[in-house]
Order: structure tokens, then sequence, then C-alpha cells
């Protein structure tokens, strides 16, 4: 089993749905300029909150891709 090095990167996802949602787009959009992405942890999550309702879901992640 070979070792390997990972470099971590911040994003913020956000959704009108959910916060699992919000993750699911933040992961997708990354996915797009970054290949071999492994692993991801929620560093923070919060939202808007119009009228008394919750209207937007925010998440920072980090997430994890192993350099070649």
């Amino acid at each position: 089993m070979s070792d390997h090095v990972y470099k971590l990167i911040e994003v913020a996802g956000s959704s009108t749905e959910s916060h699992d949602d919000a993750i699911r787009n933040a992961i997708a959009k990354a996915s797009e300029s970054v290949e071999h992405l492994n692993w991801y942890e929620v560093k923070e999550m919060r939202g808007h909150i119009e009228n008394g309702l919750i209207a937007h879901y925010q998440v920072v992640l980090r997430i994890g891709f192993r350099l070649e």
C-alpha cells in the first residue's frame, strides 16, 4: 500500500432546500475544477432567515484531494 499526500481547500456552498443540498452543491462545483476529491469535513453551518423562516442554508467545507 502506498502513502498518499492530500491538499486541503475550503469552499462554501448554499441551497434554498437543505444543508445536505448545500454540501452536495459545493462538492459538485469543486469537482468541476479539482480532480481526486477524497473526503470532506463540515467546518461551519449557517443560514439566512426571512420572515421567521429559513430562506437559505450555507455550509463551509474543507475538502481533501489527493496529490499525484
